[in-house]
């Protein structure tokens, strides 16, 4: 594998960890927990994992404890700090023990299933300390939610004498490793099941995740972008730039660089819904901040729009619930098959309500099809693909023309488009990312020698200087509602959207107008390993306003 001067440099940082990691470690219980929602419905699915307390870790005493196996999986998208992970669990497994040995299994929890593994070895971990990406053994998007796919991954752990399986992954990879952990208990078959919290869209978090990780990277590595292009746009004067970065169910990211970058527009999700805006209402919002602006001399500007945006309009949302169902045959619970995409356009719009068809041929063309056809692997209508950022200023132009002819307008606008999404995902971790998912790994360790199940590794107070952060576990039942997904109900990790409440959008609601007038534009500039830690070591503002510090 070739090797930057950064990565070599890189390789020698020697990331931080909580003060209750760094020597033998208790277990401090708190009372039982229940589920946030559905408790009873929770209970009966999970009555072997379902309760437990919530786990800090304080110093205690060191126990020595026979040698172990555990393996790791890398589920669904990359996130920067999953080496992190791999590497503080890799050092947290053979602190317990040096004969201890940690697996990775190839390509998600597809190689669980198809015995596809690799022994990580203290060489290999070396080439991928504080680096980003998955690709020391690999992702997948395989769902572990069937029998015989739980005994698969049974055999080749009891020949591989692995005790603890770890599962890196989001709201649904920790669902799923819920599940696994909780057949495993059922069965009395002795193997562990532990979560780390990953996803750069910032959704998976609550009252016991401040963050997830990659949340942190993602938005400095996209707010380094957009400050660039705001850098441009302020230089040339004469484009309107229109930027959709990652977050479908949510609008984290899309806030939290408003919050570094300060542009003209930040579109957030959840208040187009809590509104109950029309497509044209944002549309309008957009527009009239255009022309404000080119009353005063200014025809250019930066508008950022988080990717969900199109789901969260009300109207929209009720055609997408409708189409996610529509294709699902109720008899197998497997999507439908058509010979042609015509065929299943054409099923699509003779099987939805007319209202709901009525809101479809609104839509331009392509979208239209695109709702119709495109699916990601959970049958969910791919909201993504749907390039938002060109309807949305297509959609400005077109207003802005009907004003202009009405004398409403006096300005010029002329767009440009961006997507940021996989420009994020595996840039190389911030110190944050890189402290934070290294002790989300070593903590990890600490739980499978507690003799944990079930438990979603958790470091809080990371606003505070790392050595302070609070190491432990929070039961995966404890997250867990039941939700409509892909024509059924099923238990899943509720998702954290944007608190409209929240001190995070309360501040930005109170600047938003000033910024959509004024260039107030802020240039974040790259992440910075080196130099001083006001610069090097900040968290998101996201969680700063969070914390209130």
């Amino acid at each position: 594998m070739a090797i930057s001067n950064l990565q070599v440099a890189r390789a020698a940082y020697q990331p931080k960890l909580p003060k209750a990691l760094q020597g033998p470690v208790k277990a401090v219980e708190g009372a039982a927990t229940q589920s946030v929602g559905n408790q009873e419905e929770i209970k009966a699915l999970f009555p072997n994992t379902y309760g437990m307390p919530v786990i800090t870790f304080e110093a205690g005493e060191k126990v020595d404890l026979p040698a172990f196996n555990v393996g790791i999986i890398l589920s669904g998208g990359q996130a920067p700090g999953g080496h992190n992970v791999i590497s503080g669990l890799f050092d947290g497994v053979k602190s317990l023990n040096p004969e201890n040995k940690l697996y990775g299994f190839i390509l998600g929890p597809g190689g669980l299933v198809d015995h596809n593994y690799m022994e990580i070895t203290s060489e290999l971990m070396d080439q991928y300390r504080n680096t980003g990406g998955f690709d020391i053994i690999g992702s997948g998007r395989t769902k572990l939610e069937k029998e015989e796919q739980f005994e698969k991954g049974i055999e080749i752990l009891r020949e591989l004498g692995i005790k603890a399986l770890v599962i890196i992954g989001g709201d649904d990879s920790n669902t799923n490793a819920c599940v696994l952990a909780e057949y495993y208990a059922a069965k009395k078959y002795g193997v562990q099941v532990i979560g780390c919290p990953k996803t750069i869209d910032g959704d998976l978090k609550n009252d016991e995740i401040e963050t997830s990780f990659g949340f942190d990277t993602a938005c400095k590595t996209y707010s380094e972008l957009i400050g660039n292009i705001q850098r441009d746009c302020n230089s040339a004067r004469k484009y309107w730039h229109f930027i959709k970065v990652m977050g479908r169910s949510a609008s984290h990211i899309a806030l939290e660089c408003a919050l570094q970058c300060q542009p003209n527009i930040c579109l957030v999700s959840e208040e187009v819904e809590a509104k109950e805006q029309s497509l044209d209402d944002v549309v309008t919002y957009i527009a009239q901040a255009v022309a404000n602006r080119a009353a005063d001399g200014n025809n250019f500007g930066t508008v950022v729009i988080p990717e969900g945006i199109i789901e969260f309009i009300p109207a929209i949302k009720k055609l997408i619930a409708e189409l996610n169902e529509v294709l699902v045959d109720p008899a197998t619970g497997e999507m439908r098959e058509f010979p042609s995409k015509e065929e299943q356009v054409a099923f699509v719009k003779s099987h939805i309500a007319a209202e709901n068809l009525a809101v479809l041929e609104s839509l331009p063309a392509d979208v239209e099809r695109q709702l119709c056809l495109d699916r990601d692997p959970h049958g969910n209508v791919q909201v993504s693909l749907i390039e938002t950022e060109k309807l949305l200023s297509a959609m400005v132009a077109k207003k802005l023309e009907a004003w202009k002819a009405e004398g409403k307008f006096v300005g010029k606008f002329s767009a440009q488009h961006h997507f940021f999404g996989y420009e994020g995902r595996c840039a190389a971790p911030s110190n944050y990312d890189a402290d934070y998912c290294y002790s989300l790994g070593y903590n990890a360790s600490r739980l499978i020698a507690n003799g944990k199940t079930g438990y979603m590794s958790i470091i809080k107070n990371t606003t505070a200087p790392a050595d302070q952060w609070i190491a432990g576990g929070v039961p995966i039942t404890k997250m867990m509602n039941i939700e409509r997904r892909n024509g059924a109900n099923k238990p899943v990790i509720r998702k954290a959207l944007v608190e409209l409440d929240g001190a995070p959008f309360k501040f930005f609601a109170a600047n938003r107008d000033v910024w959509a007038k004024e260039t107030a534009y802020v240039y974040p500039g790259p992440i910075q390993y080196w130099g001083p830690t006001e610069v090097c070591d900040q968290p998101t503002k996201t969680l700063q306003l969070e914390q209130a510090k």
